[in-house]
C-alpha cells in the first residue's frame, strides 16, 4: 500500500475549493461595498450616528445578512432555478433571522431602546434591503458565468474529423448533439440526423477538442447548442437548439452545473 496515497488531494477537490474561495470573495467585496454605500446614505436614521460608528455598524449588518442569504441560497439548491423567485424566495426566507439580528444589532451598537412592537417594522426594511443585496449578487455571479461561457473560444477543425463521417447534406449542417444507439451513433444537426457506424467512444475521441458536454453515458452535445436546462430530483433535462431534448444524469451533473447552468 502506498502510504502517500491518503494525503494526496485530487485535482478536482482542489479546483472546487478555489472556486469556492474565490466566490467567498467576491460575495465579501460585494457586501461590502454595499455596506459602504448604505453608510453613506445613512438610511433609516443612522446619517446622525457618528461615521465610523456608522461605517462599523453597517459593514457587519450588511456582511452578515448577506453571508446567511447566501448560506440559505446554497441550501435551497437547485430547487428554485427561475432568477426572480430565487432572489425573493431566499430574501424572504432570511428575513425574519436576519430581523432579530438586526434588532440585537441595534441594541448593542447603536444604544436602541427594545421595543419587540417594532419588529414587524423592522422586518419590512430588512426585507428591502435583503431584496436589493440579493438581486446584486444574484446579477454579479450571473454575468461572472455569462462572460466566462462567451469568451471562451472554439477550437479551429475540431470537428473536422467526426464531420467527414457525415452525408454531404449534412457535412456543412450544425452539430446539436451526438447519441449512442447500440454500435452507432445519431449525429443531430440543424439539417435532420443520421446513424453512423462507429463506437460512441470513438465519437468522443474525435470530438475531444470541441468545447462540448457529456450530459450522459450516450448523449454529447456542443455547449453551444443547449439552450436551457431543467434539473430534476437525480438528474435533469438539458433543451437543445431545434427543440431537441437530451437527459442529464447525475454523473454529469457537476460539471455542467459549473458551466453556469445552475
Amino acid at each position: 500500500m502506498n502510504r502517500a496515497s491518503g494525503s494526496r488531494t485530487a485535482p478536482g477537490s482542489r479546483e472546487a475549493g478555489g472556486r469556492r474561495w474565490r466566490g467567498l470573495l467576491l460575495d465579501l467585496l460585494l457586501f461590502g461595498g454595499f455596506g459602504l454605500v448604505m453608510t453613506a446614505l445613512g438610511p433609516y436614521r443612522t446619517l446622525d450616528t457618528p461615521t465610523p460608528l456608522r461605517t462599523a455598524y453597517w459593514l457587519i449588518a450588511v456582511i452578515a445578512c448577506g453571508l446567511f442569504g447566501a448560506g440559505v441560497e446554497a441550501l435551497l439548491g437547485t430547487k428554485i432555478r427561475a432568477f426572480w423567485p430565487r432572489v425573493a424566495a431566499v430574501s424572504l426566507i432570511m428575513t425574519p433571522p436576519v430581523t432579530l439580528f438586526i434588532y440585537a444589532l441595534n441594541a448593542l451598537m447603536l444604544d436602541l431602546p427594545r421595543r419587540p412592537w417594532m419588529l414587524p417594522q423592522l422586518g419590512g426594511q430588512v426585507l428591502v434591503v435583503a431584496l436589493l443585496l440579493m438581486t446584486l449578487r444574484g446579477l454579479a455571479r450571473r454575468r461572472v458565468i455569462e462572460t466566462r461561457t462567451v469568451i471562451e473560444p472554439p477550437l479551429p477543425d475540431a470537428e473536422r474529423a467526426f464531420r467527414l463521417r457525415l452525408s454531404a447534406r449534412r457535412r456543412a449542417a450544425r452539430l446539436i448533439a451526438v447519441e449512442a444507439e447500440d454500435h452507432y451513433v445519431r449525429a443531430h444537426t440543424d439539417s435532420g440526423s443520421e446513424l453512423i457506424r462507429m463506437p460512441f467512444s470513438e465519437a468522443l475521441d474525435e470530438l475531444a477538442q470541441v468545447h462540448g458536454h457529456r450530459l450522459h453515458r450516450s448523449w454529447w452535445v456542443p455547449a453551444q447548442a443547449i439552450e436551457a436546462v431543467r434539473w430534476k430530483r437525480g438528474g435533469g433535462e438539458a433543451r437543445l437548439a431545434g427543440g431537441l431534448i437530451a437527459p442529464v444524469s447525475r454523473s454529469y451533473m457537476a460539471a455542467l452545473k459549473e458551466a453556469g447552468w445552475r
